[in-house]
Formats: C-alpha cells, sequence, structure tokens
C-alpha cells in the first residue's frame, strides 16, 4: 500500500511517542490539517479511577472560558412560569407532556435536556431512551433545577460534562480549530484544573496518567502536564 501524502505529513512532523508542551501541539494541529472544514479539538484523560466504586466515578462541570464553538439546543421539560423563564433564557424547546410523548417514540434531536424537579418522575421513565445519549438531567451536571435561565444560557455559553467511562477516560471537546491557540489553550487548562480539583481522597499514587489531545481528523498528541499548570 502506497503511503497517502497526509501520512507522509505525520511521519515528519509528529511523533506518537513524543510528549508535548500544550501550545506546540495546538500549533501542530494547525500544521497537520488536512480537512476543509473547522474540525473540534477535544481531549481524552486517562485516569487513574476506577468508576465501579461511587466516590471514583467522577462526574462534574465546567464552563469553558471561550465556549466550546458548538451550537447547543436545549430542551427544558418544566410547566407553569418556568416555560416563559426557559424560552427568555434562550431555551429551543420548551413544554412538558408533549416532549415526553415524543421523547417516548424516539424523538431525541437534541443536545441537552434540563428538567425542574417536578418532572423527573415522568423523565425518569424515559431512561432507557435518554441513559445512552447521555441526555438524562442529572443534579449533578446541573441539568435538573428550579433555576432553568441559568441552566439554560451556561449551557448555551459552553459548560460541559466532564464524566469517566468505565475503562477510566473522560473525552471533551474544548473548541473549534479556529479558535486564537491561546483561546484553545485557556479552555483546555481550564478542564485539567476541573479534573484536578475532581480527585476522589481514595485515589493512591498518580491520578492523571494521559493526557491527549486531538483533532475531528487529526492524531492525538501526548501532552506534557508540567504545561498546563
Amino acid at each position: 500500500m502506497s503511503t497517502t501524502k497526509n501520512q507522509k505529513v505525520l511521519v515528519e512532523k509528529f511523533d506518537k511517542y513524543q510528549t508535548y508542551e500544550i501550545d506546540e501541539a495546538i500549533r501542530l494541529l494547525h500544521e497537520l490539517k488536512y480537512t476543509k472544514f473547522d474540525e473540534s479539538v477535544d481531549i481524552a484523560v486517562k485516569l487513574n479511577v476506577d468508576p465501579r466504586h461511587a466516590d471514583q466515578n467522577i462526574r462534574v462541570t465546567t464552563g469553558l472560558p471561550n465556549g466550546s464553538g458548538k451550537e447547543v439546543s436545549v430542551l427544558v421539560i418544566t410547566q407553569g412560569p418556568k416555560e416563559k423563564e426557559a424560552l427568555e433564557a434562550g431555551a429551543d424547546f420548551v413544554g412538558n407532556k408533549e416532549y415526553l410523548e415524543k421523547i417516548k417514540g424516539g424523538w431525541t434531536e437534541v443536545d441537552k435536556i434540563v428538567a425542574t424537579p417536578d418532572m423527573m418522575g415522568q423523565l425518569g421513565k424515559l431512561g432507557r431512551i435518554l441513559g445512552p445519549r447521555g441526555l438524562m438531567p442529572n443534579p449533578k451536571s446541573g441539568t435538573v433545577t428550579m433555576d432553568v435561565a441559568n441552566a439554560v444560557k451556561e449551557l448555551k455559553a459552553g459548560k460541559i460534562e466532564l464524566r469517566v467511562d468505565k475503562n477510566g477516560v473522560v473525552h471533551a471537546g474544548c473548541g473549534k480549530l479556529s479558535f486564537d491557540a491561546d483561546k484553545l489553550v485557556e479552555n483546555i487548562k481550564t478542564v485539567y484544573s476541573t479534573l484536578l480539583k475532581a480527585k476522589p481522597g481514595s485515589v493512591k499514587g498518580i491520578y492523571l496518567k494521559k493526557f491527549t489531545v486531538s483533532s475531528t481528523m487529526g492524531p492525538g498528541i501526548n501532552i506534557d502536564l508540567a504545561s498546563l499548570r
């Protein structure tokens, strides 16, 4: 099989075994870009945790200071005066019974769902549909709340959830390649800081084992943790 032009560029400019400082890694992502669309910039963090233990099942939120670069559609499940509050805050969809029925029928065309506590009894019955898609509201992520206006505004502004998977890895989007490099670095450092603060007391030894950054079509670049402090 012949080596493609893009593969040759990777070989010449990038060493997958090397660890790079965050500024250099972002520069590399731009240099290695060969697509025409605005790729997302994502991080993957391997933590020394066992998610089977409740205290090590990391699930926290953080606001990206420069936003995610993504248009986030938000559905608010509520009733009464809170419906108007959600609409005025910029929610894309607001309601109760009609949306519960739509979801029951398989509709999940939304990025985030916010719900007031009084609606969780009915919404909880749809866990089989919402759970696998990461759409079920949760108090820990701030999506089960009476302050629906603030929840909507934060999600629209770039608030993200950092949740460890069964393999102890946290995946998160931190912006777009079109962002200024310093803004991407600031977003990534914010995620790093948030994860550090979430370290469980029961974890001994090295907590953050590996931190990589990549673009949608680019390679995963290993980051020197010291450059994130």
